[in-house]
């Protein structure tokens, strides 16, 4: 599931790394695909650089926004590739978010049972989460990533530039990520994340610090591309996480994923203080980063049913239990914890009285 990581700081580097990677591609077989925030703000530095980026008959443009991940959507790159005379040996090119890299990998997986594609996320958490590690897909039938296949990008493009143009609150979202992939990695990665401006997504140490995220995913997803057992390790902070999120969407108020995580982690390390005795110093690191960053979710003890129902309902629990990723130390992971509702509980308490709620 390993796929080539090039970060490319300024243009003359990308346009050196594009024309590498497409120079063994017919150029009437390299395809597009976008939405309209990538096309607006991404697509132009591209067409001045290749020009497999000028070519409207094979550019697929669709709207933003994950409600568009779904078969119609699918279904249109399909339709493209299939009326543009894509073979078995066509590229297809995914520049965007997180919602791009999942739909169009996996229409290049299906596509003729399999054609290459490469992936240039345009947002900080494509970039360290959805553009790598193989998993593809789309949501279906009202649930999240419900059908898909492992199939993995040829390279990954980092042009850190791209990162800029998000707002504060989205460079935060893919910072959330990084925060999890420093826990998971080592001390020395940890306080790397920790000393990073994202208002300065520019800087040479910033894209050091992307790679060295990436990184961290990549080696755990090559020891286990199918998530039988130590990809597991890249929930953490995830199953307090989607439980906001879902109670962000009953709400009709939507938070951003990485958000969640920098949340989800501060309920996930009290857990992992509690059950494993991971340092109250590293805690109270992550804390402060957090709350530095992030405003509060707000909920109240009247929504705790609802949000361990929904950790029931986690892809990774078994015999009924909710399972957990926890960590003893930074690198130090324990898979499939558990622990009972009166601890999760305690664990949300905490969490307001982090942020004072």
């Amino acid at each position: 599931m390993s796929s080539l990581r090039i970060l490319a700081q300024d243009q003359a580097s990308l346009q050196e790394h594009l024309h590498s990677l497409l120079n063994d591609y017919d150029s009437a077989q390299i395809f597009v695909l976008c939405d309209e925030n990538s096309r607006q703000h991404c697509l132009p530095t591209l067409a001045n650089l290749h020009p497999a980026f000028c070519q409207e008959a094979r550019m697929v443009c669709l709207p933003a926004g994950d409600e568009h991940k779904n078969i119609a959507s699918l279904s249109r790159v399909w339709q493209a590739l299939s009326e543009g005379g894509a073979t078995r040996k066509a590229l297809l090119i995914n520049v965007g978010g997180g919602m791009i890299s999942d739909l169009g990998g996996f229409a290049a997986a299906t596509f003729k049972r399999g054609i290459d594609f490469i992936n240039i996320p345009t947002t900080l958490l494509s970039c360290v989460d959805a553009a790598l590690g193989g998993k593809t897909g789309i949501n279906f039938n009202g649930l999240k990533n419900e059908v898909g296949a492992f199939y993995p990008a040829k390279a990954v493009v980092i042009h850190t530039p791209f990162f800029q143009t998000l707002d504060y609150a989205n460079r935060c979202s893919g910072y959330g990520e990084m925060l999890k992939h420093g826990l998971l990695s080592s001390a020395e990665h940890w306080n790397e994340v920790l000393s990073l401006d994202v208002n300065d997504c520019q800087s040479e140490a910033f894209g050091k610090a992307v790679l060295h995220s990436m990184m961290v995913k990549e080696q755990i997803v090559q020891e286990d591309p199918k998530e039988q057992g130590l990809r597991k390790a890249l929930n953490v902070g995830h199953t307090f996480a989607h439980a906001f999120e879902s109670l962000s969407h009953r709400r009709k108020e939507p938070v951003l994923h990485g958000h969640a995580v920098a949340w989800g982690l501060i309920c996930e390390l009290y857990l992992s203080a509690k059950r494993l005795h991971f340092p109250h110093a590293r805690l109270q690191e992550a804390i402060y980063c957090i709350k530095e960053l992030y405003s509060a979710f707000h909920f109240t003890c009247d929504d705790y049913p609802f949000l361990i129902e929904a950790m029931h309902h986690d892809k990774k629990n078994s015999d009924h239990n909710i399972r957990f990723a926890l960590l003893s130390d930074v690198g130090e992971i324990h898979l499939d914890e558990s622990a009972d509702e009166k601890l999760i509980e305690e664990s949300l308490d905490f969490y307001r009285d982090v942020f004072g709620i």
